[in-house]
């Protein structure tokens, strides 16, 4: 009791550190696991480990906490909620749009990496052929729960974290397939090594039932879902049951195959228009917190100090570390994007960070330990647990640490943030978003309904599902380049919150809210001074204003005076609504409360929505 309650608190206060710290939480969750587990053990009395996860029997009695079976188990399942919550994740269309890149990084650099580290390890390390390429197919992956932290405390340019995003996602479970089909493989070759007939067999075996039964378990699931069969205080534990019983059964069917089974289960599932996904998502990436501070401390606690001895002792495990990180990472980065809009600073970034994660190691441990039980043990097989943990412990803790250094170094930051948040998915918001995105801005909407969310996709807008009360929007690394926010919601309570507490993360160049229907009764003099939108309209006049004339014009102005005359009339007119400034060098700039220090440059022009104000019209009010 005392073990898996200790597990859980220190993987907790592991997760609350990196948190702090601002680092992958795996490497604290490591470093605990290596503290309790190995390390332990040179200053305990009897030389035990403070923690042993894995049942064993001596002299001094039975210690440990999971037997052999049983430890092989809960891994597997762990790594197979893990991954069903990252197929979740991966929507159709994003992934259509991230560019040729991407998907060569995921294919041509996954097959480079494969057959790179399985010959550095075979020469440098001098392991047996099918343990090798084992090795090779295990640090495929580059984690996403890894490579986050990375890109949400550091400002990279929008390039750089579009790839490096989407490779860490889709990778996650191309690694794990080719892993298990390499050990597959192993397991059923004689003598364990050679390829046989057998092996090939169980191969297309895995590809079949894990794709059949994923794409099954995912849309039965979908029907249960919409024909409301499941009470919705049900619905996270029963899509939890299900994804347990389609890996199981997956696997009785053919082993191995459950890996496979929940990944495209969840890539099914995640590209339907469910209802209650995001609280489905939200349950199991809260799930998979928990299950991955569990597992790291208890794999990293599973390493013996003979297998820390192998890596620290032997000169050969360094320079396959240097091979893979220094070597193979770049040649596969470079071939992957040689002919993309990358340039060179952004690709030798990308070269540098490629941290492994979960998978890898979990997968590892997994199959590690399989194959050191098999009856006689595999040769070799002693080799690749300590070797993968090197690998993911080594990349993320140089890329945790230098990341930000290099990144400004290559220049791969952002230089300045231009990016425009727009709480608020509106008729006018949406109609805003789309002027702004054709003035080459970056503009990202969220809102909480979802028939706002689906119809600014449908107009090719960047939006996203999120409620500001509930969502903790500055872990979100798609909003890294944004420096303004215009809260533009029907609440005005919703529009003071925003703008309280995102104004430091999102507004550097302003946050800016409307105006409440009180606050339009008053006079122009009587209202704040700034982070007002517009100061001649409120949320029911400007949607009323973007229903009945959905267009964004330009007007050039000569001078102040004809500003604030052409303020002065759409005030009154209903069917118009000044919204910014456009100087020449193309910088916008809401409306400012007061024109006094306001300095007009020549070829300023006034953009507003709404009734199109003619030339003659306007020149008849100045001349009044």
């Amino acid at each position: 009791m005392l073990e898996l309650a200790g597990i859980i608190v220190l993987g907790i206060f592991a997760q609350w550190l990196a948190w702090r710290t601002k680092v992958p939480a795996i490497l604290p969750l490591i470093l605990i696991g290596l503290i309790v587990g190995p390390i332990s053990t040179f200053f305990t009395h009897d030389g035990e480990k403070l923690l042993e996860p894995l049942l064993v029997e001596s002299e001094k009695g039975t210690t440990g906490i999971f037997p052999g079976k049983y430890l092989f188990s809960f891994v597997s399942l762990a790594i197979g909620v893990i991954l069903f919550e990252g197929g979740l994740t991966l929507k159709r269309k994003e992934i259509a749009g991230v560019g040729p890149a991407i998907l060569k990084m995921i294919t041509v650099g996954s097959l480079i990496t494969f057959i790179g580290a399985g010959l550095f390890a075979h020469y440098i390390m001098e392991l047996n052929w099918a343990v090798s390429f084992l090795f090779g197919a295990l640090i495929i992956v580059t984690g996403p729960t890894v490579i986050a932290p990375i890109l949400q405390n550091i400002p990279l340019n929008r390039n750089v974290s579009t790839v490096l995003k989407w490779e860490g996602i889709l990778i996650d479970p191309i690694g794990a397939l080719v892993a298990v089909l390499v050990f597959e493989f192993i397991r059923s070759a004689e003598g364990g090594v050679e390829f046989t007939s057998h092996a090939l067999v169980s191969f297309f075996q895995i590809l079949l039932i894990g794709l059949a039964m994923g794409a099954v378990a995912g849309y039965a699931l979908y029907q249960f879902i919409i024909r409301d069969l499941i009470p919705h205080y049900l619905l996270n534990v029963f899509t939890l049951a299900m994804v347990l019983l389609i890996f199981v059964f997956s696997d009785v069917l053919a082993h191995e195959s459950g890996l496979l089974s929940v990944v495209v289960m969840g890539m099914v599932l995640g590209n339907m228009d469910v209802p209650w996904l995001k609280e489905i998502l939200s349950f199991k990436e809260s799930l998979s917190v928990l299950l991955i501070s569990i597992l790291f401390i208890i794999l990293a606690a599973l390493i013996n100090v003979d297998d820390i001895q192998i890596i620290i002792s032997d000169w050969r495990a360094l320079g396959l570390f240097l091979s893979i990180t220094l070597i193979l990472r770049p040649i596969g980065v470079f071939l992957s994007t040689r002919r993309s809009d990358l340039n060179f600073r952004e690709k030798l970034f990308i070269s540098w960070v490629g941290p492994r994660g979960i998978v890898a190691a979990g997968i590892a441990s997994l199959f590690g330990l399989t194959l050191t039980s098999e009856n006689p043990p595999v040769e070799d097989a002693e080799f690749l647990v300590p070797l993968v943990f090197m690998i993911v412990l080594g990349t993320v803790l140089i890329n945790a640490t230098t990341a930000r250094f290099i990144a400004k170094v290559l220049k791969v930051t952002l230089d300045s943030s231009e990016g425009i948040l727009i709480v608020g998915a509106n008729g006018a918001s949406r109609i805003i978003g789309q002027y702004l995105q054709g003035r080459n801005r970056h503009v990202v909407l969220i809102d909480n309904n979802e028939s706002n969310v689906k119809k600014a996709r449908e107009e090719n807008l960047e939006a996203y599902n999120v409620n500001i009360y509930t969502d903790d929007l500055s872990d979100q690394f798609e909003l890294l380049d944004m420096g303004y926010m215009i809260s533009m919601t029907s609440s005005a309570d919703i529009n003071t919150y925003a703008v309280r507490k995102y104004q430091k993360i999102f507004g550097e160049n302003g946050a800016f809210r409307l105006l409440t229907p009180d606050e339009l009764k008053r006079s122009r003099e009587e209202l704040p001074q700034q982070g007002i939108f517009s100061y001649t309209d409120d949320f029911l006049n400007l949607n009323e204003i973007a229903r009945d004339y959905p267009v964004i014009h330009e007007l050039e102005v000569n001078a102040k005076e004809d500003i604030e005359r052409i303020l002065d009339r759409t005030a009154v007119n209903t069917h118009t609504a000044p919204l910014f400034l456009l100087s020449p060098d193309g910088n916008l700039e809401p409306i400012p409360h007061s024109l006094d220090n306001y300095e007009c440059e020549e070829g300023v022009k006034i953009v507003y929505l709404g009734r199109k104000l003619e030339k003659p019209s306007i020149q008849e009010v100045m001349g009044k």
